[in-house]
């Protein structure tokens, strides 16, 4: 089975990337043919300044390479490195009614975020359907704000192959349903555009800062604490495994627990989590010329899948005017 699924690199990624997409990503590479990429097209929809985006770009990479995604069991590289996406999404434009689009509610939700409204961010669901379709993939892991972009995929390559002829695979959005909307530090969804997030890679006195900012409710230290909703226990609970999540709800329930000290608890987990991985991003991070051939070689292998696609969509339209 060919999973597929790729990240903007608008930002530092945070846990809410590696617990909702990366982590997943980098096991699923054991048993399945994995395509990831940096989706840095995309990320021009809110990034303008150039220098910030490649060196995003490049820390992207370096964290996935850090965290454990393998390029020698793995298609990985970057958007802009197969330009043959740009080509599809023209064709997949032409057959994707407007209507479509704008039932989408990634654009509004943008622009009340502040994002200026421009044709990129409108059409993005379009270039996110090329991603998906143009290497075939069966399987696509996102989180549930992005089950929408892979329904609307799903029904441009429906109506691609129908006006056309059966190319596409019709994929399917694999979304973890026992993993909820992972909260950032105010409880909002945890997003960089809220700027609530908790950096994977972030330095240890600003973790601690930031562990310790986290909003509680104003329980009484001897009373039960609340779960549902609880950024604390929600957020330690990523690192618990069933049975471990199960005795810490048990600590909720019992009149004692003092928030101050799950914080502290909390800060040491997480920093303990990542420590495996530091040293090895910082050695990755000094080797561009190590970062320059793996995206080669990914992009490569990803360019070989993208132009077979490519070619058939070219036939079919009558783009490729001399062929017989």
């Amino acid at each position: 089975m060919r999973v597929l699924s790729g990240i903007q690199p608008s930002g530092n990624l945070h846990i809410g990337n590696y617990f909702g997409m990366m982590k997943r990503m980098i096991e699923y590479q054991a048993d399945h043919e994995l395509f990831c990429f940096i989706v840095n097209f995309h990320a021009l929809t809110s990034t303008f300044d150039a220098e910030r985006l490649r060196r995003q770009t490049y820390d992207a990479i370096c964290d996935f390479l850090a965290l454990g995604l393998d390029p020698e069991k793995s298609v990985f590289w970057v958007q802009s490195d197969v330009p043959e996406v740009t080509e599809a999404t023209w064709y997949l434009s032409n057959i994707t009614g407007m209507g479509l689009l704008e039932r989408c509610h990634s654009y509004k939700d943008k622009l009340a975020k502040g994002i200026p409204a421009s044709h990129g961010l409108f059409s993005y669901p379009v270039l996110m359907a090329a991603d998906i379709l143009l290497y075939g993939a069966d399987r696509v892991p996102v989180g549930k704000d992005q089950k929408q972009h892979v329904e609307v995929a799903r029904d441009i390559a429906i109506r691609f192959n129908n006006t056309y002829g059966q190319i596409f695979t019709i994929p399917e959005a694999d979304i973890d349903t026992n993993l909820a909307t992972i909260p950032g530090l105010d409880g909002q969804k945890m997003s960089k555009s809220y700027g609530n997030t908790i950096e994977i890679f972030i330095d240890e006195a600003s973790l601690k800062q930031k562990i310790m900012s986290i909003k509680t409710d104003s329980t009484p230290v001897n009373e039960p604490k609340p779960i549902e909703g609880n950024v604390l226990f929600d957020l330690y609970s990523l690192f618990l495994d069933e049975a471990g999540r199960e005795a810490l709800k048990d600590r909720f329930l019992t009149p004692g627990l003092k928030y101050g000290e799950l914080k502290k608890e909390l800060f040491g987990v997480i920093w303990e989590y990542f420590e495996p991985y530091r040293a090895k991003r910082q050695q990755i991070a000094s080797q561009p010329d190590y970062i320059r051939q793996v995206m080669q070689a990914g992009a490569e292998k990803a360019r070989a899948v993208a132009t077979q696609y490519l070619e058939k969509m070219r036939h079919l339209v009558g783009t490729d005017y001399l062929r017989k």
